[in-house]
């Protein structure tokens, strides 16, 4: 590349040493750096037996310091602190009401107080100085908080650099109360009870106040680094949040029973009602999206962004359900048969059991969907750039020079009549959905165990659950392929927003205007669902010297998305249903002791008796190879739709099955790559995100043990531990970003090698 093509910002950032010289594949390591971790813990209980019952206190603290030189970045130079309390409150009372009846009631209090990742590397140096403009007035970055200014963060494709973008603060206080009682009546146990917590989440976010810059490889050349020379990013973002004040609370009752029918069947059953309510901001200072709905509270807001007090939008955003009952159902049966084929088949008394379980389990949405919707216009700002931005002046577009607005500093105090253009373009927003019910699972087990001899017991089972309304992210706003098709302007990473729909308004003034229009943006919905089902063997043998645990699960995964932040299809979420990334198709794992018996050698007692060995071997599956394609081929621009700057693009898949080599002999290279090629231009990949699996595991870990007992006071024990005894190479991850042309489909980290440890103890 020429010299005087390469940006002065880049050639200030190189030449402070911010990206080290690495391998040659976008990789550095070393460890020169040190992380230092200072962790103190204490507790104490006391228990009284008092006329009310036994009464009992107790208090945990836990408070560390974390010194970490990597907390965003992955080079050196961007060092960050990070410091927390934890404490533990709990106090409780069992009753015993006469000879068959007992009462457990209980309160507890959690305080949670960090504050992480404080920059102490990195901020030694002005935006300015870096050749960044700081004038909002010709599109440059106004740096929101002196004390933390630095390089801002810079995401290429395999590494990033900068000072950490978001700083964290937060509060946490969680209040709860229980009562169970229970009682005996005749063949029934009966159990009711309830529980109730509060929990106010405080969070002060530093929110990219030093802006943030992706070079993914898009923008020029197709090379993220080149790009960067260039001083052409991929994208800009920039954000600044009030404090949020987010609460949340639980309410929950139960009641079963166990009735032992007969001497040899036991049925448990009983129900549950759980109201479980969306975190909502105490102040309502929070947005989300209803199609067609004009607010009310601020009636300059574009139409589709509403608030808490807008009509159907409750503090909750969704509306807490009071209908959640969910029931359980279990059976233990012991067949009494020892004659015949059935005697033959299950033995006879207490030799076989038969266990039969179904239930289903409401659970709370994740907090971190709160963290994620907090501190968007008119409470706070957040800018994600929507045309090419330039370097130096990131609110430039880089081809034309034309402004978009800089909405900082932020008002924190909007008021109702706030005009239309505080709110700008809104994108990478994501939304609660209004129409959000809480997540459940229905979990089933059929098992049959039998004791095959005294020593040997043997079970075998199928177990499964299904999950349902589990919440995933789901572009609201996707390209209406028909308008950015007659769009010049319209091009992958950067389609103008008036192309979008349905919030984006298509009026020719509004266009004109920069009103009423939408980015990227993101919802937050309750419409996935998975599946898992498995088939497991666990056998067990205690005898003499041995003690062998042997099990093997045979099982598959789907969902439609397997965490937070990764989006399904817009159009049709059940397109993106796959294996979950967590799938293990087989899994065997042997774990096992074995007392040598050295001493039936002879010789001297405290040298030949008290040695074992034991270990724990595995062999298993891999996990998911994930393939994606971030270039946005598809048109859809669902880049920042969540959390996580990936959109749901695909390259596209010949079909049949993909050919897998083994890493060892083809220069790390771990499936066959010809049957991918890029997205078509407009059109979604076919390939699914995962529908193979990656490298498994091999692996002996085993530890010889020596007790040596000097009378009854004193034991010296020797222990040599080996992990990984064969030094076997176990890969990890896969390269699955078709961009990534020259590690796609090849290994890129391994698990550890073999490693061996000695150790001595003695006590007394």
């Amino acid at each position: 590349m020429p010299a005087k093509l390469i940006s002065p910002i880049a050639t200030n950032v190189l030449q402070a040493g911010a990206i080290p010289v690495g391998d040659g594949n976008g990789n550095f390591s070393t460890s020169a750096f040190a992380q230092n971790l200072t962790d103190r813990k204490g507790s104490g209980r006391v228990d009284a037996n008092l006329a009310i019952g036994t009464l009992f206190g107790y208090y945990y603290i836990d408070q560390f310091s974390l010194n970490n030189p990597y907390p965003v970045a992955t080079v050196p130079g961007f060092s960050a602190t990070t410091k927390g309390r934890t404490q533990v409150i709990n106090i409780g009372n069992t009753k015993s009401l006469g000879s068959s009846a007992v009462n457990e009631a209980r309160i507890g209090y959690l305080r949670v107080h960090d504050f992480l990742n404080n920059p102490t590397g990195g901020t030694n140096t002005k935006l300015s100085a870096l050749g960044f403009s700081t004038n909002p007035a010709t599109g440059g970055i106004l740096p929101l908080d002196p004390a933390t200014e630095g390089l801002p963060e810079m995401d290429f494709q395999s590494f990033n650099i900068g000072v950490p973008s978001r700083i964290l603060g937060l509060v946490e206080n969680t209040y709860q109360a229980s009562d169970n009682f229970s009682k005996l009546v005749g063949t029934h146990s009966l159990t009711f009870g309830g529980s109730f917590h509060y929990t106010q989440l405080a969070e002060q976010l530093h929110n990219i106040e030093n802006g943030y810059f992706f070079f993914n490889g898009t923008s020029e050349t197709g090379i993220d680094f080149a790009d960067f020379l260039l001083g052409a990013p991929g994208a800009f973002q920039q954000g600044q949040t009030p404090a949020a004040n987010t609460r949340s609370y639980y309410l929950g009752a139960f009641a079963q029973d166990s009735w032992r029918a007969r001497p040899n069947l036991t049925l448990n059953y009983g129900v549950r009602w759980d109201v479980i309510s969306p975190w909502w901001e105490q102040h309502n200072e929070i947005e989300t999206l209803k199609l067609g709905e004009q607010s009310v509270k601020f009636p300059n807001s574009p139409r589709g962004w509403v608030f808490p007090g807008d009509p159907g939008i409750p503090k909750t955003i969704a509306p807490v359900r009071w209908g959640n009952f969910a029931p359980r159902l279990g059976l233990a049966y012991s067949p009494n048969v020892s004659q015949g084929f059935l005697g033959k088949l299950f033995g006879g008394p207490d030799q076989t059991s038969i266990r039969v379980g179904y239930g289903m389990f409401y659970s709370a949405f994740e907090g971190a969907y709160d963290f994620s919707v907090i501190g968007d216009a008119p409470y706070g700002a957040f800018y994600s750039s929507i045309v090419p931005p330039s370097f130096d002046s990131p609110y430039q577009n880089r081809g034309t020079g034309t402004l978009s607005s800089n909405p900082f500093p932020a008002n924190f105090n909007p008021p109702s009549n706030i005009p239309a253009s505080v709110f700008g373009t809104i994108g990478t927003s994501p939304a609660f959905n209004p129409s959000n019910r809480v997540p459940y699972a229905e979990q089933y087990e059929v098992s049959v165990q039998r004791q095959l001899r005294p020593a040997d017991l043997l079970t075998l089972s199928y177990v499964g659950t299904q999950g349902h309304h589990l919440l995933v992210t789901q572009e609201a706003n996707p390209v209406v392929h028909a308008l950015c098709v007659a769009d010049p302007a319209c091009v992958p990473g950067g389609e103008p927003s008036y192309d979008r729909g349905p919030f984006s308004s298509h009026d020719p003034a509004d266009i004109a205007n920069g009103l009423n229009q939408f980015a990227s943006e993101g919802y937050f919905s309750a419409i996935g669902n998975s599946a898992y089902n498995s088939f497991q063997i666990d056998f067990r043998h205690n005898s003499g010297p041995l003690q062998l645990l042997l099990g093997y699960t045979y099982s598959k995964s789907l969902d439609d998305a397997s965490g937070f932040g990764e989006q399904v299809n817009p159009f049709n979420p059940q397109l993106s249903r796959g294996l979950s990334s967590f799938d293990i198709r087989h899994n065997f794992v042997v774990s096992y002791t074995y007392q040598l018996p050295f001493g039936k050698l002879g010789g001297p007692r405290q040298l030949t008796s008290g040695w074992q060995l034991s270990g724990v071997t595995t062999f298993s599956s891999g996990l998911p190879v994930y393939i994606f394609e971030n270039d946005d081929r598809s048109l859809l621009g669902t880049p920042f739709a969540g959390p996580l700057p990936l959109g749901i693009d695909t390259p596209n898949f010949a079909g049949g099955s993909v050919h897998i080599f083994n890493p060892r002999n083809t220069s790390r290279q771990y499936f066959d790559t010809t049957g991918f090629s890029p997205e078509t231009l407009g059109q979604l990949g076919t390939a699914r995100r995962r529908f193979f699996a990656g490298p498994g595991i091999n692996n002996f870990n085993v530890a010889l043990a020596k007790n040596t007992r000097f009378g009854e006071r004193y034991n010296l024990e020797f222990r040599a531990e080996f992990f990984n005894l064969f030094n076997h190479t176990q890969f990890a991850n896969v390269q699955g970003n078709f961009n990534a042309t020259t590690s796609f489909g090849q290994v890129t980290t391994a698990r550890d090698p073999r490693i061996g440890q000695l150790a001595l103890k003695f006590a007394f």
